[in-house]
């Protein structure tokens, strides 16, 4: 068992941590993008624009309502598909466009993330004290003081325990872009299962690598929950 779990040569170790080093840039670099497209949710569905408000609550709706592995197949197809249109539609007889498979699943992923995020972003901006948004228009702070120095600090300590819980699914969610040939660890692991024929080994080891992951995720943000609400008083 050791012995094709090592490094070099003779074990799959190399190739199994390579496609590690795959899913945890995929998983970084999904993040700030869904993050992105959580708050611009939020905001929509806040707004006071009818229709941008049909657009956010719309965009959350469908994108919760889908499943991941789908949206997953949709993106890589589709994008690439609408990418090569446009290139032709630009340059008749051009090169054709590689949409790869990396960045199709920090699209899928990200946008995925975006509408779960936007609703808990939503619900933490619902939840501030409207009292505290008064006062600081009464000391004169601008509207953009408000919402870095009253609105955004609250609502991250309100709605960091939900992103934290997107997060650590997120990063689950990662082994699915296996399928699109993305050769991160889930796929590695599959590559190493089909030429030792030690499914059992190579799956129980991938399980301890994503369990590793997730418990180093919960102590992190069991840090940062801790740190986002010092001077609260808990009753």
């Amino acid at each position: 068992m050791f012995e094709i779990l090592s490094f070099g040569d003779a074990g799959w170790g190399d190739e199994i941590l390579a496609g590690l080093a795959i899913t945890v840039e995929l998983a970084i670099v999904t993040l700030p993008v869904g993050l992105l497209i959580g708050f611009a949710a939020a905001f929509a569905s806040m707004s006071r624009n009818r229709a941008l408000r049909a657009v956010g609550f719309g965009y959350t709706t469908i994108m919760r309502g889908l499943p991941e592995i789908l949206t997953l197949f949709v993106v890589y197809n589709g994008v690439g598909l609408l990418l090569n249109k446009t290139a032709q539609w630009w340059s008749p007889g051009g090169d054709n466009i590689e949409f790869s498979p990396f960045a199709a699943g920090v699209t899928a992923l990200g946008m995925v993330f975006g509408a779960f995020a936007g609703e808990v972003l939503r619900g933490a901006f619902n939840s501030l004290d409207e009292g505290q948004m008064e006062a600081g228009r009464a000391i004169g702070m601008t509207p953009r003081q408000i919402f870095f120095r009253i609105r955004l600090p609250q609502v991250w300590r309100f709605a960091l325990p939900g992103l934290g819980n997107l997060w650590i699914n997120m990063l689950k969610d990662t082994a699915l872009v296996s399928i699109i040939a993305l050769d991160d660890l889930m796929r590695m692991t599959k590559v190493a299962v089909g030429v030792t024929k030690q499914p059992f080994t190579f799956y129980l080891f991938a399980c301890l690598i994503y369990w590793a992951m997730c418990v180093l995720s919960e102590i992190v943000l069991a840090q940062m929950e801790r740190r986002a609400n010092r001077g609260i008083r808990r009753a």
